[in-house]
């Protein structure tokens, strides 16, 4: 029986020897489907499970299992970075600071993305600072339809640019991720983020996990099998970096997965508490984790 799957999926390096051999090495078929940026690849994921397996934000995948959606979490981090550069103010802006944001206004593309959830723990962290302690104005709803943003954020346009609202004075920060501004009228909120990070990072052992990967629920039952060549083909491809920001397998995540679930909690991001176990239960019994 020819077997294929289609693998909604960014371009990374560990991702690249299967995308120029277009199969498993069992000869099973994979078919990638062309989603840019891939973050549009989520809401269908986890909406319909229109791929039998994507790239998926951790946060949005947390919600997916929370809210019932048919879908596998692997146990496989397909990106993760230091977070704390990621939330930008105007240069001429310095009284801007982790601690002064209370009251003020916070751009992100939306309330669940997860570099945002991200953000959020860590101005807990460093100033004591609530979700709810500021005002926050999203382009974007969430990912998963069930899902209702608290009542402290407002939605603006999504045709608007967050930087360009930040240059404007209409927020007083902005988090973006990859596509943050090389523009020297921002500045990062956090002083040194780089050090910053790495000494948290040093401190906590989270991995600050941003997408995962998942399966639709009856494709993961109908081929463990492949889906496990496929797990361990990008584990073995994946860069070999220090610090390992790409933890592979549910010991090596553990720990971060743990954190995730209670800040999730904390910051109403999900309907119930997950149990870390619960997480990677299906995968597990499927020997997929």
């Amino acid at each position: 029986m020819d077997r294929r799957f289609s693998l909604a999926i960014g371009d990374y390096p560990m991702v690249r020897p299967l995308r120029a051999a277009g199969a498993l090495a069992d000869g099973t078929g994979i078919d990638f489907p062309a989603v840019s940026p891939i973050h549009r690849a989520f809401a269908p994921m986890a909406r319909e499970q229109r791929y039998d397996v994507a790239e998926m934000a951790i946060v949005t995948a947390l919600q997916a299992l929370a809210f019932g959606k048919p879908i596998v979490l692997l146990p496989v981090t397909i990106a993760a970075r230091f977070q704390h550069r990621c939330i930008i103010r105007l240069a001429s802006r310095p009284e801007i600071t982790p601690a002064s944001l209370a009251g003020k206004r916070i751009g992100v593309r939306a309330y669940t993305q997860t570099t945002g959830m991200w953000i959020r723990a860590l101005l807990e962290e460093a100033a004591g600072l609530a979700a709810s302690d500021s005002h926050w104005f999203t382009q974007e709803g969430a990912h998963v339809a069930e899902y209702a943003d608290p009542p402290f954020v407002t939605r603006v346009a999504e045709s608007a640019k967050l930087p360009a609202l930040l240059a404007a004075g209409e927020i007083d920060a902005a988090i973006l991720g990859n596509d943050l501004p090389d523009d020297p009228i921002f500045a990062p909120v956090f002083d040194a983020p780089e050090q910053a990070a790495r000494a948290w990072f040093a401190r906590t052992g989270v991995v600050p996990i941003n997408h995962v990967l998942v399966a639709r629920a009856d494709v993961a039952a109908a081929q463990a099998p492949q889906l496990r060549a496929l797990v361990a083909a990008l584990s073995a491809a994946k860069p070999v970096v220090s610090p390992d920001l790409l933890p592979m397998g549910e010991a090596a995540m553990a720990r971060s997965i743990a954190h995730l679930l209670e800040t999730c909690h904390v910051q109403g991001l999900l309907p119930r508490r997950l149990d870390p176990a619960e997480v990677f239960a299906p995968a597990r019994a499927l020997g997929l984790a």
